[in-house]
């Protein structure tokens, strides 16, 4: 058994349990239909010509919080029916379990941003501007949502039922989401609360889609440190994942 069969197995499980995809992108799709009219007025001199579109790497992001935190709750329901418990005794290495499972998060995320990206469409948003740009967008969202998808993961191992799941994942997603350059400009901000804002690495995973959805330009030296920031992120919630699974063997 290999990373691509449990990745195939994971997937197989998400489109017969698809009400999960419905619920993970509900949120989202209430910022960018709702939100986005309501507080269009509200960007009046900002120099925000469509603030749809300066939402939207915002709610990418977002799309991809939700889709690695039902991956966690997957785990609860695999354990539920006995599918994770016999996987485990399987002869299969545990990264393999890990990898498979975090990329199918990776998938699920870019199943929804289609679905927002097309919606987007609607309120104008040009999100495809040219290849080189797309290819750069594709980067930075299986990043961010694997990532992301390693932490929830971890989390789910470690949390012994999926309210407290639910709750601690609420507590660290919606901090950083808000946090953020996703709903407003970060730039005239001073004090604690930029420094705060700044210091979250999302802002800037969050900027530089920002920057190729309105420009259409690539600034490596910007997009670069970001790339690599997350790279290394996304090592590091991978070992804690594992880690997690192999201490859950043991138990």
């Amino acid at each position: 058994m290999s990373t691509a069969t449990i990745f195939y197995r994971n997937v197989k499980w998400r489109f017969h349990n698809a009400f999960t995809i419905v619920i993970t992108i509900l949120q989202p799709l209430l910022w960018l239909v709702l939100y986005s009219t309501v507080a269009e007025g509200t960007m009046a001199g900002t120099g925000i010509e469509n603030y749809t579109a300066f939402i939207f790497p915002g709610l990418i992001v977002l799309v991809s919080f939700s889709a690695s935190s039902s991956n966690g709750i997957m785990n609860y329901l695999m354990k539920a029916d006995g599918s994770f418990y016999r996987v485990l005794i399987a002869p299969v290495r545990r990264s393999s379990i890990v990898l498979g499972q975090l990329l199918e998060a990776v998938c699920c995320t870019f199943v929804e941003v289609g679905i927002m990206t097309v919606i987007s469409l609607l309120f104008f948003v040009n999100v495809l501007p040219n290849f080189p740009s797309l290819l750069l967008m594709v980067l930075l969202v299986a990043l961010t949502a694997f990532f992301m998808a390693g932490i929830s993961y971890s989390v789910s191992l470690v949390l012994p039922n999926e309210v407290l799941y639910e709750t601690v994942m609420n507590a660290i997603v919606l901090p950083i989401f808000f946090l953020s350059s996703a709903l407003f400009p970060a730039d005239g901000l001073q004090g604690i609360l930029k420094t705060i804002i700044y210091l979250n690495p999302f802002t800037h995973v969050i900027n530089a889609l920002r920057s190729v959805i309105f420009y259409g330009t690539i600034d490596f030296r910007t997009v670069a440190p970001v790339a690599v920031l997350f790279l290394l992120l996304g090592v590091g919630s991978f070992s804690w994942a594992l880690y997690c699974l192999k201490k859950e063997t043991r138990l």
